[in-house]
């Protein structure tokens, strides 16, 4: 299922800026700098106010105006924005393909907890397939 063309899709910057924002839940443009100074030193407070206005007008993030200092947050929950930009993905690499994807990403190579993981979910799957019986 193609993504809905009215679910805005982040720009690489503002997707990071996300992965920020969404344990946060809200916050102003101080403390989002403030959590993302922790992994980047370097990101200036400036950047980050403009890049959360930014998004605000694209329909990413709502605002909360009562405050003097503006309160951001995430229209989108991370798991629905993942879903969104992993079914365009799937639609724009992979013609369509969730297997091809899923074929792509184990060739690219996962480490041995990972691929643990991936095969006990599978097992969990199968299992809850056929009533009756435990794996």
């Amino acid at each position: 299922m193609p993504r809905k063309p009215d679910t805005p899709k982040p720009t690489p910057a503002e997707l990071d800026l996300l992965q920020y924002l969404w344990p946060l839940g809200s916050g102003t443009a101080k403390q989002v700098h403030q959590e993302m100074q922790k992994h980047k030193p370097d990101v200036t407070y400036a950047t980050v106010l403009r890049l959360m206005q930014i998004m605000h007008g694209k329909g990413l993030l709502i605002r909360d105006e009562s405050e003097r200092s503006h309160v951001y947050a995430p229209v989108h929950a991370r798991d629905s924005m993942q879903t969104n930009l992993l079914q365009d993905l799937v639609q724009r690499a992979f013609a369509g393909s969730a297997k091809a994807l899923v074929l792509a990403a184990l060739k690219s190579g996962i480490s041995k907890k990972e691929r643990d993981e991936i095969e006990k979910l599978l097992k969990e799957d199968r299992s809850e397939d056929k009533p009756g019986e435990r794996p």
